[in-house]
């Protein structure tokens, strides 16, 4: 197969190293996913979201991939990567080392094609708890009202709902009804600042053997998430106020019948 040169908007590096990339393909009907081998020239700041872009102008027009915003704010370019759940538009091919780089879908989640995965089961575990991903930001102090020429912020919250917590998630490839990382950090979210939620039906949701006590807390979750939401860190944050809330209830109990 013919070498393609990996390239970013724009920009054309005049000469690299030819790496070999290994890449899951995988057709509707198929039984089983294939690798097929692609020789590519990278340069230093040749990303895999790159790669695989030049391998579907310059190789293979029938590779199947998604992304769209190119710069870790969409989430969608999320595959994993030598074993390891990535966004390809901020993972430089440099800093994998050297070796074939085997390039997969994210684990856990059905494949529609190739290296595109169906993400309706990560969009529909955010349902329940009902957490908007946009909302007004608190007001301005009244010295930054016209500090930029803006009345009020609008704040986006954390997840940017790339799914590769669900990838790296022992337990959500063996629990089909387990809630997951996302949903439950959307949980603990909400606990936090409810925004007319009612955070009461939010933890009774969680405080299930499917929900945040399924968790075995190996913290892959929070490893490979790209915001820094922390999944892992609001499960235990979950744990901690439900057994918070039923020591203080059994303590009412005993009080009760102490004055009896």
């Amino acid at each position: 197969m013919s070498e393609a040169v990996a390239t970013a908007p724009d920009q054309r590096p005049a000469a690299g190293q030819t790496r070999r990339f290994v890449v899951s393909r995988l057709k509707p009907g198929d039984l089983r996913p294939r690798f097929d081998d692609f020789e590519v020239v990278v340069a230093d700041w040749t990303t895999v979201l790159d790669v695989l872009r030049d391998i579907r102008v310059h190789q293979d027009r029938s590779l199947t991939l998604r992304y769209s915003c190119c710069h870790a704010s969409c989430g969608t370019c999320g595959v994993r990567v030598n074993g390891k759940e990535v966004l390809g538009c901020v993972t430089n091919v440099a800093g994998l080392g050297a070796g074939p780089i085997v390039v997969e879908p994210l684990a856990n989640t059905p494949v529609q094609h190739d290296l595109v995965v169906d993400m309706r089961g990560l969009y529909e575990g955010l349902q329940p708890p009902q957490r908007p991903l946009v909302r007004q930001s608190e007001r301005k102090r009244a010295d930054d009202a016209d500090r930029d020429g803006a009345a009020e912020f609008v704040r986006f919250e954390d997840c940017i709902e790339c799914g590769l917590c669900l990838s790296a998630c022992p337990i959500v490839g063996t629990d089909p009804r387990y809630l997951g990382p996302a949903a439950l950090a959307a949980a603990w979210r909400v606990a936090q600042e409810p925004r007319g939620a009612d955070p009461a039906a939010v933890l009774a949701w969680v405080d299930d053997e499917h929900g945040c006590w399924r968790c075995h807390s190996s913290f892959e979750c929070s490893e490979v998430c790209p915001a820094g939401v922390d999944p892992a860190g609001a499960i235990m944050a979950l744990r901690r106020e439900l057994t918070a809330r039923k020591l203080r209830r059994l303590m009412g109990l005993g009080r009760r019948v102490d004055d009896e």
